[in-house]
């Protein structure tokens, strides 16, 4: 009996892959400065309080909400821009660029959930590579133990996709 078959080290190949994606993702959030831009894809509830959350100490940062759609948010009486169209993380990155490319950007921080950090900053710098990314990772706060590993191994899989360059779907 074989014990190294094919298919016993592509499973093994991918659940190592999937912790040392997990281990390496951006669980904080990186200094934010006081006239940052602040960009939150939108996609998870947590999102957008989280980032109303982090920015209450910097009243000049300018604050993004992409991938809006029809939704509504609680702004905490913020200024805050709204993308409405972009539907997707790549479209978000599309989105994000031409807010960047219009002002000139040189830094801006990321604000989205812990597992799908990785994708999205990703993304995001292969559309924009001169500019400096900060992670800022919301938490999969109250979330049960099952769905936290579901979500994961769904953004590893998408990650894994999106390096081989497929960006939508």
């Amino acid at each position: 009996m074989k014990i190294f078959t094919p298919s016993f080290l592509i499973l093994g190949f991918f659940v190592l892959g999937g912790m040392i994606f997990k281990l390496t993702s951006p669980l904080n959030c990186g200094p934010i400065l006081p006239n940052d831009n602040i960009f939150v894809l939108t996609g998870d509830a947590r999102r957008v309080p989280f980032a109303m959350q982090q920015t209450k100490q910097y009243p000049s940062a300018r604050i993004h909400i992409i991938g809006v759609g029809g939704h509504t948010f609680d702004t905490h009486g913020k200024r805050v821009a709204m993308e409405t169209k972009s539907k997707s993380t790549y479209q978000n990155a599309l989105a994000i660029r031409k807010i960047v490319e219009q002002k000139h950007l040189s830094r801006i921080v990321i604000i989205t959930t812990e597992e799908h950090m990785k994708r999205a900053t990703h993304l995001i710098h292969h559309e924009i590579p001169n500019t400096e990314l900060i992670s800022c990772s919301a938490p999969l706060i109250g979330m049960p133990p099952a769905a936290r590993l579901q979500r994961w191994t769904v953004e590893y899989v998408k990650y894994i996709v999106t390096l081989f360059g497929i960006k939508e779907g």
